[in-house]
């Protein structure tokens, strides 16, 4: 156990030095790009800062199993050179179980970052999206999805108008139960409009079915509302803006995601992307194991038997290799042509079987 736990801080410190490294080369490339992304004047260095820092742990949650197969790297290659790995081999500890020790901290990071870091994620994600937005000028969501339905909002020259609806089409451009309840500029109630359906057009809202309410000019707008057979309602929303609206599934938090989901689904949304993010968050410790495997597959020798440059490109080769895989795999299950589950679980699990194939090759032949 003393060794095991040896080798484990060993790897936690290296672990830690990776991700040291990391957060300082990103926060660095992340300010160039928010400099580029603003125009020169318009941001100050402040702002600037503060958005590199809510985007820099969505960036680093991203990168992780490479952060993981390059602390393994670190690792091994020093316990190489220093030749406790020939000496832990040389009292009969088989590699195997050397590597129980990392590979537990991987699945113990990959556990704490899924429960942990992962919600911090998502909180410092929706913050940048948000003053990003403020800075470049553009409004924020104009959608948002809660038990009682989905809500819409849109702006015109008259003012604002809120949207409510039990239920929408795949891409939101078709309402059912709907109710639009307009505002004039100072903020009052100007009108309010019951329909059965509303289809969204360029330019406009299709409405069928509808009873309208004059809140502004009436003093009693029960009794002057009128019913309407179709109407049109003006509108510079687009089925691209509803879309957008969603956010990515990396910015609703793991715990918060199966009720995400589910009130999506009764909006009448489809939620497979978000289902798709589920499960390949509950598979990232296996996913962080897998990288420490192959890592230790191709280090796991004395520096004297040379070749060591090779191996070192060969597993970090693999490892990328993997990563890409995982996300052509995401791709995949986004779009329907592969199940939730295999897009998110094949890869890792592959990748573990294949690198303990590699590892029993190259250690006992």
């Amino acid at each position: 156990m003393i060794l095991h736990f040896y080798i484990a801080r060993r790897f936690l410190w290296s672990f830690l030095m990776v991700l040291g490294v990391f957060v300082g080369l990103y926060f660095l490339i992340d300010m160039v790009e928010q400099v580029r992304q603003f125009e020169a004047g318009t941001v100050g260095f402040v702002p600037i800062v503060k958005l590199t820092l809510l985007n820099m742990p969505a960036g680093l949650y991203t990168i992780l199993p490479l952060i993981v197969i390059l602390a393994t790297l670190t690792l091994f290659l020093s316990l190489a050179r220093s030749s406790e790995m020939v000496i832990t081999r040389a009292s009969g500890r088989s590699a195997i179980r050397s590597l129980l020790a990392p590979v537990t901290v991987a699945l113990l990071i990959g556990a704490f970052s899924v429960a942990v870091f992962n919600p911090i994620v998502a909180s410092t994600q929706k913050h940048y999206e948000i003053l990003a937005g403020r800075l470049s000028g553009n409004d924020a969501s104009v959608l948002s999805v809660s038990q009682e339905g989905l809500w819409l909002r849109q702006g015109g020259p008259e003012g604002q108008t809120v949207i409510h609806a039990d239920r929408a089409n795949l891409e939101g451009t078709v309402l059912f139960g709907v109710t639009f309840l307009a505002f004039d500029r100072d903020g009052l109630p100007r009108r309010r409009i019951e329909a059965e359906s509303a289809g969204l057009t360029p330019g406009e809202w299709n409405v069928t079915q509808a009873k309208v309410w004059d809140l502004s000019d009436s003093d009693n707008p029960e009794r002057d509302a009128m019913v309407e057979e179709t109407m049109t309602i003006p509108s510079d929303l687009t089925s691209e803006q509803i879309q957008d609206s969603f956010g990515t599934p990396a910015s609703v938090p793991i715990w918060e995601l199966p009720g995400y989901i589910e009130q999506l689904e009764r909006a009448g949304f489809s939620a497979r992307s978000h289902r798709v993010w589920l499960q390949m968050e509950l598979a990232l410790p296996v996913m962080l194991a897998a990288m420490v495997l192959v890592a230790a597959g191709f280090t796991m020798r004395h520096t004297r038997f040379g070749r060591t440059g090779l191996m070192v490109l060969l597993s970090i080769g693999l490892g990328f290799a993997i990563y890409f895989l995982r996300n052509f795999a995401q791709i995949l299950g986004n779009s329907g042509q592969l199940p939730v589950g295999l897009a998110a679980w094949t890869v890792p699990v592959a990748a573990v079987i294949l690198s303990m194939g590699i590892l029993l090759n190259l250690e006992d032949g």
